[in-house]
């Protein structure tokens, strides 16, 4: 056997937002879609953008600025929607909009291009699990758990 390391990639999206990137791996991705108008949900709050339409299901519609407690940036014309399968048994439908600002870019991510970036510190509670260096990228990993959690507790809470 050699000693040479095992490389595996990770079929990844690098997602834009107003001011950051995420990363997110491809195997969480139900669909990137056009952005579309949702139905609002009275008492949500900010974040929350509503519910859309998807393969016969409601799906809550969220801005990650907004979870991140950042203001909403306004849809334009290079807004998609990314649909993030859940995680949890958190929510009732299997995945959950996310507002982006452009289209998702795929990317092959292994130990060699990545490491975790210290250079901003992150909240234990919160929508980002940290944050990593790739290249000359600094993308941020969502808490997806996180989210849903949130999500579910914030549809409760409306009216």
């Amino acid at each position: 056997m050699s000693s040479a390391v095992l490389q595996q990639d990770i079929y990844s999206l690098l997602v834009p937002l107003s001011e950051h990137r995420l990363l997110v791996p491809r195997a969480n991705v139900s669909e990137v879609t056009g952005h579309r108008e949702c139905t609002s949900i009275e008492g949500a709050p900010p974040w929350l953008l509503g519910t859309i339409a998807w393969e016969k299901e409601a799906v809550p519609l969220i801005s990650f600025e907004g979870a991140m407690g950042r203001s909403t940036p306004d849809a334009n014309a290079r807004t998609r929607i990314l649909l993030l399968r859940t995680l949890t048994d958190a929510l009732k439908v299997p995945c959950f909009g996310l507002v982006t600002h452009g289209f998702p870019q795929l990317v092959r991510v292994n130990a060699l291009v990545v490491a975790r970036d210290e250079t901003t510190q992150w909240p234990d509670e919160g929508p980002v699990l940290c944050q990593l260096r790739m290249v000359n990228q600094t993308p941020l990993v969502p808490d997806i758990e996180y989210l849903e959690q949130q999500i579910a507790a914030a549809l409760s809470g409306a009216s």
